[in-house]
């Protein structure tokens, strides 16, 4: 009996011995997805987990004290400094939010992009006015591209920064678009897309006696009275454009390399009217725009030196030869037959941007645009300047001003008017 008690206590002995080693025994942890940098595409991008998708998230925010119209006084409905009204002192806050995903398949890259921005700027005495932006929203697929992007039709759009004033380049923001390109290789390539047609119209001028508002009388009355078979022809200026039939077609031809970057480009555009707004019955045009630009790197004065030159023409599609500051129209509806007289245009520009030291740049863009209406409509031709010193205490930091100048000139004895703004900057962009 007794060696029978010994064997079981002994049993037992055991057996909780044996347990507390099992329970002290660690527990393997769950396996971790961690996240892993993806330098395929360069920096800042890293793998969505679970997946062979690369993904970047940058942003930017930009501030500026604008200081805004202290040229002449104001004429055709343009205002300056010395008004009352005028908002001649204005800030902005603006932040962006960029989303860049990128995938290598077997037909080749497959990439989103989504850029938005939120502004708010002084809109008056004591108002502010916040607006939301979807700048860019595309997929790339190969060669192809659609969604929200540039125009294939622009190249450069000027060195400045063009805060205020536009720089006289084509430049019209994005536009909503469906393109293909195809390289050949050697930085050799070509494109052509099909845009959205409003994106890009610079209006149709109709004149008619019968009011259409206060707002549309965009110039002095004496320079739109016009005697067409002795019956004055009424001041009131309306934009005649129909609706949306046609896209634009847009192609170009380009070329990157090491030197630098070249392109020509042509496009075209439906310009047609809307019978109840003018009076008379639909009429329509074809208008088109060619262009070339080229920009050279001049690392030899420094790195991060470039010199760009771009040149327009377009008949029937403004937008497309210059973006300026002034008043045009792609074509005028004349006041007695109804037909549509499209407006010439052609513009030429250059810039520069010059690094004194690696902390400190200067950017240079100048202008020339002219715009031909016809006879009922007064001409214009315009000068546009823009310059500017910035600072870069650190990367992705800028710290500047600009300083910017405008001269629209108007035939017929419209006038002229020059603008002069100033730009104070602070950005950051990560």
């Amino acid at each position: 009996m007794k060696i029978k008690s010994i064997l079981l206590g002994a049993s037992a002995a055991a057996l909780a011995a044996s347990g507390a080693q099992a329970a002290d025994l660690p527990v393997a942890p769950e396996p971790v997805d961690y996240v892993r940098v993806c330098d395929a595409f360069g920096t800042g991008f890293f793998y969505i987990p679970g997946t062979e998708t690369c993904l970047r998230i940058g942003g930017r925010i930009r501030t500026e004290l604008r200081f805004n119209d202290f040229g002449d006084s104001g004429n055709h409905n343009l205002s300056a400094w010395d008004e009352d009204s005028d908002v001649g002192t204005a800030f902005r806050a603006r932040g962006y939010a960029r989303f860049d995903s990128r995938t290598n398949t077997e037909y080749g890259l497959l990439r989103t992009y989504l850029e938005m921005y939120w502004t708010n700027t002084t809109n008056g005495a004591t108002a502010a006015g916040d607006s939301t932006t979807i700048d860019k929203a595309f997929i790339q697929f190969g060669g192809l591209t659609a969604g929200r992007a540039a125009s294939f039709y622009d190249f450069y759009t000027g060195d400045a920064w063009g805060s205020v004033q536009n720089q006289g380049f084509a430049d019209n923001g994005s536009v909503n678009l469906f393109g293909y390109t195809f390289a050949f290789g050697n930085g050799f390539s070509v494109s052509a897309s099909i845009e959205d047609g409003t994106d890009r119209r610079a209006g149709i001028a109709s004149l008619s006696t019968t009011a259409v508002g206060s707002g549309n009388a965009i110039y002095p009355a004496s320079s739109l009275t016009t005697v067409v078979s002795s019956v004055t022809v009424g001041v009131n200026v309306t934009n005649g454009y129909g609706g949306h039939r046609v896209p634009d077609f847009v192609a170009n031809l380009r070329v990157d390399q090491g030197w630098g970057s070249a392109q020509i480009m042509g496009a075209l555009h439906s310009v047609y009217t809307d019978n109840a707004i003018v009076g008379f019955g639909v009429d329509d045009e074809l208008g088109w725009a060619i262009g070339a630009g080229v920009t050279i790197n001049l690392p030899m004065l420094a790195p991060g030196d470039s010199f760009s030159l771009q040149g327009s023409y377009a008949k029937g599609a403004s937008n497309f030869a210059a973006a300026g500051n002034g008043i045009y129209y792609d074509a005028v509806v004349d006041p007695v037959t109804g037909d549509l007289e499209l407006t010439d245009a052609w513009a030429i520009g250059a810039g520069f941007t010059h690094y004194w030291v690696p902390e400190f740049s200067s950017s240079l863009s100048a202008s020339y645009l002219s715009y031909d209406h016809d006879s009922i409509i007064p001409d214009l031709d315009e000068w546009n300047v823009q310059g500017n010193l910035v600072w870069h205490p650190v990367a992705g930091l800028d710290i500047g001003a600009e300083l910017e100048y405008s001269n629209q000139d108007y035939s017929s004895g419209a006038g002229d008017k020059d603008q002069i703004s100033a730009i104070i900057r602070v950005q950051r962009t990560f």
